[in-house]
């Protein structure tokens, strides 16, 4: 039997170099990519209109942002 969660909010495996720092990001990055998806399917549906939905993708990304910065990634 599958999760509910599991399923809503599905994650897939780091390949990347493993540090504590470059995992959170990771669960940061997939968060993000599971909430534009969500916000895209709304739009989609006619649930919200794209300006709302733009504005609610500004924010997510500012926050990725900060979570890099914040991380030192790629530096």
């Amino acid at each position: 039997m599958v999760n509910k969660n599991d399923f809503l909010y599905a994650r897939s495996r780091y390949y990347g170099q493993t540090k504590p720092e470059n995992l959170a990001f990771n669960a940061n990055l997939q968060e993000f990519s599971q909430r534009i998806n969500y916000i895209s399917n709304l739009v989609k549906s006619g649930k919200i209109p794209p300006h709302e939905a733009y504005q609610h993708i500004k924010a997510l990304w500012k926050i990725l942002k900060r979570s890099k910065k914040q991380l030192n990634i790629g530096k």
